[in-house]
C-alpha cells in the first residue's frame, strides 16, 4: 500500500469545515481499494496568519511543501486582509514556484442538481477548461506611480512566451483527445494586437502540426463567454489565457447551479513538484462557523488529486459516490437542503464503493 504525503492548507473560513470532509471522503476511497493511504501535514498559513506575522505564509513556506506529493487548500481570503495581499502572499508564489501551469477545471452539471440555464441539463453540460496558470496577465510587471495625487497613474504588463502557450495548448490538444476531439480557445486578439495574436499563431500552429485530429475554433473571448450560456452543448476543451481563464471558468461554475461545487487543479503535468487542489468558492466568511458549507467542490478536488496520483479506481469511487449524494441527497443550504457540512461528507465516504455511478 502506498503512503502519499499530503500538505492541507485548510485557509480561511469555511475552508476550515470542509477540508475535513473531503480527506475523510479520500481515506474511505483508501480503505475500499486499499491501495493508498494519507499522511496529512496541516500549515495554518492563511488571512489570520497574516494578520498575526504580517505575511501569508513563512519565508521558506514554498521550501516545506516541495517534498510533498500534493498540496490540498480549503480556501484563502477574510475580511481585513486586501484580495491581493492574499493571493500574492499564498496561492500566486505556490503556483509560481511549482511551475503549476495548468489550472484544470471541470464544469459539468451533475444529475439531480438544477442549474440556471433553462431546458439545459446535465447532458448539455460538461466542459473541461484549461486555463494558463503561470504568466500572461498575472506575472505581476507593473507598478504604480505618485499614489493619491491628481496625477497618478499605473501600468500592468502582460508576459506571454511561446514556451508558455505551447505547452497549455498541448495540454489541451491531448486532453481533448479523450474527450469529443474538440478545443476551443479564447482570446481578445481584435484588441490585443501583440499577446493574443501571438496566442491565436501559437495555439494554431501546435494544433496543425501536432493535432490535426483535433478540431480547433478560435473566439473571441466575449463570443466564448456568450456560448457557455447559449450552447455549452458544443464545447468540450476550452484554453484561455490567465486572466480570461480565470473569468470564464467562474461563468462555468455558475453553470453548476452552486459556488459549492466547481473544484480545480494547479498541475505540474510532469510532476517535476507538487500539484495542488482546491474548491473554488472562496473563504464564504459569513456561512463561517454555521456548519452548512457545501464540502462537494472540495470532494471533487481531492478525486481530481487521486487522479493525478495515479489512484485512478479511487478517483472513480470518489466521484460515484459525489454524483450518487448530488442525485439523491443530502444536499446543504446552497441546494436547497436542511444537510449540515458534516453530514453530506458522511453520506459521500458512505457511498464510496457502494453504488454505482447510474443508481
Amino acid at each position: 500500500m502506498k503512503t502519499y504525503s499530503i500538505a492541507v492548507i485548510p485557509g480561511d473560513g469555511v475552508g476550515k469545515e470542509v477540508v475535513p470532509e473531503g480527506l475523510k471522503v479520500l481515506r474511505r476511497a483508501g480503505e475500499v481499494t486499499r491501495s493508498f493511504a494519507l499522511k496529512t501535514t496541516d500549515y495554518p498559513w492563511s488571512c489570520e496568519y497574516y494578520l498575526e506575522h504580517g505575511r501569508m505564509m513563512p519565508e521558506d513556506g514554498v521550501d516545506r511543501l516541495r517534498d510533498c506529493d500534493s498540496i490540498y487548500l480549503g480556501a484563502v481570503g477574510f475580511p481585513g486582509v486586501p484580495d491581493h495581499v492574499s493571493l500574492w502572499g499564498l496561492l500566486l508564489p505556490i503556483r509560481k514556484e511549482f511551475d503549476q501551469y495548468v489550472n484544470l477545471r471541470p464544469i459539468q452539471l451533475l444529475e439531480g442538481i438544477e442549474g440556471p440555464l433553462r431546458d439545459r441539463g446535465a447532458q448539455d453540460i460538461d466542459i473541461m477548461c484549461v486555463r494558463e496558470n503561470t504568466e500572461g496577465e498575472y506575472v505581476g510587471m507593473g507598478g504604480r506611480f505618485r499614489q493619491g495625487e491628481p496625477e497618478e497613474s499605473a501600468i500592468q504588463v502582460s508576459l506571454f512566451t511561446r514556451k508558455g502557450v505551447e505547452r497549455v495548448a498541448r495540454y489541451a490538444f491531448e486532453l481533448a483527445r479523450t474527450r469529443r476531439h474538440m478545443v476551443a480557445s479564447g482570446t481578445k486578439s481584435n484588441a490585443l494586437n501583440f499577446t493574443a495574436v501571438m496566442w491565436d499563431d501559437i495555439v494554431a500552429e501546435v494544433g496543425a502540426r501536432e493535432y490535426p485530429d483535433i478540431e480547433l475554433t478560435s473566439y473571441h473571448v466575449d463570443a466564448l463567454s456568450a456560448r457557455f450560456v447559449t450552447a455549452p452543448d458544443t464545447l468540450d476543451v476550452v484554453v484561455a489565457s490567465n486572466l480570461f481563464g480565470d473569468i470564464i471558468t467562474d461563468l462555468g461554475g455558475a453553470l453548476q447551479g452552486s459556488m459549492g461545487l466547481p473544484a480545480g487543479a494547479n498541475l505540474n503535468p510532469e510532476r517535476r513538484y507538487p500539484s495542488m487542489f482546491e474548491p473554488i468558492h472562496g473563504s464564504a466568511p459569513r456561512r463561517a462557523g454555521q456548519g452548512t458549507a457545501n464540502p462537494m467542490a472540495t470532494v471533487w478536488a481531492g478525486a481530481m488529486m487521486l487522479d493525478h496520483l495515479g489512484e485512478v479506481e479511487a478517483a472513480k469511487l470518489v466521484m460515484d459516490g459525489l454524483r450518487h449524494v448530488a442525485k439523491h441527497g443530502p444536499r446543504t443550504k446552497d441546494l436547497g437542503g436542511t444537510a449540515t457540512t458534516a453530514e453530506v461528507g458522511d453520506a459521500i465516504a458512505a457511498a464510496v464503493g457502494r453504488v454505482p455511478v447510474a443508481s
